[in-house]
């Protein structure tokens, strides 16, 4: 596909993977709709594109919020070509010491917020019979590990979202993609692990977010099913899910690490 012209909302897009694949995006000609809670942050963003561009407050955990940014983007542009669902957060703490708000608080956002934005485009999309859902999962939803079961079953949930939403959209012309990456050198981590313990353990294996940001780009091109990053955890994603026994106590001193 073409990106020249094509409208692609990016939520989450004030910092990390959303605003580096955003300026990507507008570097092959798409018209970018830059949507996060933080208009501050947004119009930073927004100075470094290249091509037309528009900012939304919006807040994805919010119905009535993420109503209005969508309305007000529709009567704008008239058309969404493609969304791509990149906010989320974490927090790593044991789970007999992680309240039950946050697990709440976060299954609302990483995951209800994306349901929240695909209910928004998906009617006018299978209108058109055609259209782009990249939504950013992560290789924590192929293998859990400790101190991160909130996060992880928001990133389960949203693989399993977006396997059966494949099946249903695919008589209109529209992929569902999803991107499962690893630990990315991004403010992710200020927040999912302040104390930097998790950082300094995983440094070596980090990734580049320029490495995330053009695989979400390719997705948005081409419409691939999935990409996880870097290759060698999707392939250990593969072995724990064939066996699971033997991949759970060959790789529990190497995965908990938080």
């Amino acid at each position: 596909m073409s990106l020249n012209n094509k409208v692609i909302v990016v939520t989450g897009a004030s910092s990390g993977i959303g605003a580096l694949a955003a300026r990507m995006l507008s570097e092959q000609g798409a018209t970018l709709v830059l949507a996060a809670r933080s208009a501050d942050k947004l119009k930073e963003i927004r100075n470094g594109m290249m091509g037309p561009s528009k900012i939304v407050e919006l807040d994805v955990g919010d119905d009535e919020s993420v109503a209005a940014g969508f309305k007000e983007i529709y009567a704008e542009f008239g058309r969404v070509d493609c969304l791509v669902n990149n906010a989320g957060y974490g927090k790593f703490t044991a789970f007999d010491e992680m309240p039950l708000h946050e697990f709440e608080a976060m299954m609302n956002v990483n995951y209800m917020g994306m349901v929240r934005c695909t209910k928004a485009v998906l009617p006018r999309m299978k209108e058109a019979r055609s259209g782009r859902i990249v939504n950013i999962a992560s290789i924590a939803g192929k293998i859990g590990t400790a101190k991160s079961t909130a996060y992880t079953a928001t990133k389960h949930a949203v693989l399993g979202f977006s396997s059966a939403l494949r099946q249903e959209v695919r008589p209109y012309g529209i992929t569902v993609s999803t991107i499962n990456p690893g630990p990315i050198d991004t403010p992710f981590f200020s927040l999912a692990d302040p104390e930097g313990h998790y950082v300094n353990n995983v440094k070596w294996f980090m990734m580049k977010p320029e490495r995330v940001a053009k695989a979400l780009v390719h997705a948005v091109r081409t419409g691939t099913t999935e990409i996880n990053l870097p290759w060698t955890a999707g392939v250990g994603a593969k072995f724990y899910q064939v066996f699971p026994r033997l991949a759970d106590r060959l790789s529990y001193r190497m995965l908990n690490k938080k």
